[in-house]
This record gives structure tokens, C-alpha cells and sequence, in this order.
């Protein structure tokens, strides 16, 4: 298939993955996620990707250069421009935050999934080294 063609939302409330790349394209990457209660992605800066994030179930708190917060609840989006050090955590501590984001350009392997956090942080070293 050229492209992603889909029901995202549905997509999306289905992960129960960590991580999944849906698509990845010459400048932009489709990927779901999904964070347990309290459970979030860690401090991360990408240099030169900017990231689109779409919550479709729970409350995220994001946090960026450590210090200017937003909460983005359910059928909300935030931008996290490139450059920007940025964690997303889960602020319930009974529901899983389900969301969709879209690096521009592609920032995961084509094809990625990560079941758990611990597994894609293993991955992050293996590629960092």
C-alpha cells in the first residue's frame, strides 16, 4: 500500500503496544502509542523532527524543556516543534493514554513496535551505539 489509508481513531483506541509504526514515509511517520496508568515516554528532544500528537483516550501531561507544562485531553493535539526536549506522561493513574503521532520527518525503523517502554528503550540504546 502507497500511503496509510485507515481508521486511526479506532487504530488508536485498539494499541495496546507502547509503540507501533503504522507508516513511514519519506517525510513523515505514522506511529500509535499507548502508556500504562502514570507510565511516560521519558525527556527526549528530536533535533530536527517536528512531532504531531492526537490524544484519543485519557489526559497527557507534556512537559517541554523541562519546565512549560499542558495537559491535552481526549480529541486534543499539541506540535512539538524540533529542538524541543519534551516527555509526555500518562496523568491517570487508573486509564491508559492512547494517542497518534506524526514525525516529520520519520524519526522510528520502518515497521517498529515496541510492546512495552523497557523494550523501546532497549532499542533506543542498540541504535544509539
Amino acid at each position: 500500500m502507497s500511503g496509510y489509508f485507515g481508521p486511526i481513531e479506532e487504530q488508536t483506541l485498539k494499541n495496546t503496544y507502547f509503540r507501533q509504526v503504522l507508516f513511514t514515509g519519506k517525510h513523515c511517520q505514522l506511529v500509535v502509542m499507548s502508556l500504562q496508568p502514570g507510565e511516560e515516554i521519558g525527556n527526549e528532544v528530536h533535533p530536527e523532527v517536528d512531532q504531531f500528537f492526537r490524544v484519543e483516550q485519557g489526559e497527557a501531561k507534556f512537559v517541554l524543556n523541562g519546565s512549560e507544562e499542558h495537559v491535552v485531553r481526549k480529541n486534543e493535539a499539541a506540535i512539538v516543534p524540533a529542538g524541543t526536549y519534551h516527555n509526555v506522561i500518562n496523568t491517570s493513574k487508573t486509564t491508559r493514554l492512547k494517542l497518534y503521532t506524526v514525525y516529520s520527518p520519520p524519526n522510528h525503523p520502518a515497521g517498529t513496535v515496541h510492546k512495552t517502554k523497557a523494550e523501546a528503550e532497549a532499542a533506543e540504546k542498540l541504535a544509539h551505539h
